[in-house]
């Protein structure tokens, strides 16, 4: 099937209040137009020098997500034009956004990132580490950030059991922290669920998928 035809499909199948970041990694640009031409408009990289270069060719209405772990030194390259930052997972990069985006004269939305997996490898705070974050008097001087939602990535497993327990924990975390409120702290996102695992994921509560292969194909690691 066509990347129109699979976008096609997978849109028919999300609820309405439900995202869609098609994410775009290791592909061409030509593969990412076919997806535009096809009404797609966001687009999730997980390389800050990948999405740059993409950025620079391709029209200027994409909204582009950083989906992948964020090193501080490379904010500087992305600040003026990103439009959601999904894995932040401390303070000091919290600063670092700010930081940027204040250059830019930009508020830039990111997405804290909890660790929901059982793997070392994943990236992520507590809930109670991002508890006391949002509570910090550093956070509440951050003005040119909003944190707008959760992001949790499932452990890499066929045992199902284990994913919705991962999910839900994702969402019971967003209910407790979501009563806090600030000029800079409004959640109203909770990014979880891939191509294997969407439906799983909005039925347990996410509000935004992150989409690859089900839409581009299977990925090329050169």
């Amino acid at each position: 099937m066509s990347i129109k035809q699979n976008l096609q499909n997978i849109k028919s199948s999300l609820p309405e209040h439900v995202t869609l970041v098609a994410v775009s990694k290791t592909k061409p640009v030509s593969d990412l137009m076919e997806a535009y031409h096809a009404g797609q408009r966001i687009f999730g990289e997980n390389k800050i020098q990948e999405m740059v270069e993409k950025h620079d060719t391709m029209p200027k209405d994409i909204e582009w997500h950083m989906i992948g772990h964020v090193q501080s030194n490379k904010v500087k390259y992305m600040a003026s034009f990103v439009r959601l930052i999904h894995g932040v997972d401390n303070l000091k990069l919290l600063k670092e956004i700010n930081k940027q985006a204040i250059k830019h004269h930009r508020v830039i939305d990111c997405l804290l990132q909890i660790k929901i997996a059982s793997e070392d490898s994943k990236f992520g705070m507590t809930p109670r580490e991002a508890s006391e974050i949002i509570k910090s008097e550093t956070f509440s001087e951050l003005k040119n950030i909003k944190i707008v939602g959760l992001m949790g990535m499932a452990s890499f497993t066929n045992d199902e059991n284990q994913v919705k327990k991962e999910f839900k924990y994702l969402k019971d975390t967003f209910e407790n922290l979501k009563h806090i409120s600030t000029d800079n702290y409004q959640l109203n996102t909770i990014s979880m669920g891939m191509s294997g695992d969407y439906q799983l994921a909005i039925n347990c509560g996410s509000t935004m998928v992150r989409v690859g292969s089900s839409i581009f194909g299977v990925r090329s690691y050169h």
